[in-house]
């Protein structure tokens, strides 16, 4: 499997931005970012696949997030618009294998990274 490290969290104020990196050792089919609140589940933020043709959002992200990838660098993106401190959360990139899914769970990725931190003041 393809080794991930993600980059770019940091604190921020609400309204602001922060782009996310996550970089893969090789090629993948598919790569999704996921975060995760203290006390709370995972949660899908986005998913993108290698040609770029596929990409779905959360509701809660739409409009602000964009995901996107250059496949020169493996490399997947998440840039964060008008943030919010409800977006404040340790922020998982994760890649899967083709499935015919739409990719919007956790159970259909099958690599994980450690995590970025993402804080978000009032």
């Amino acid at each position: 499997q393809a080794q991930l490290e993600e980059s770019g969290g940091g604190l921020v104020q609400a309204g602001g931005s922060l782009r996310l990196s996550c970089v893969a050792s090789r090629r993948t089919y598919a790569t999704g970012w996921f975060r995760q609140a203290p006390g709370k589940e995972r949660e899908f933020v986005a998913t993108i696949i290698w040609s770029g043709e596929s990409i779905y959002y959360a509701d809660s992200v739409k409009g602000r997030f964009i995901i996107s990838r250059d496949n020169a660098k493996n490399t997947v993106y998440l840039q964060m618009n008008s943030l919010k401190p409800e977006d404040t959360a340790v922020y998982h990139c994760a890649t899967r294998p083709w499935s015919g899914l739409q990719g919007l769970t956790a159970a259909e990725y099958d690599n994980w990274g450690q995590g970025t931190q993402v804080t978000v003041s009032s």
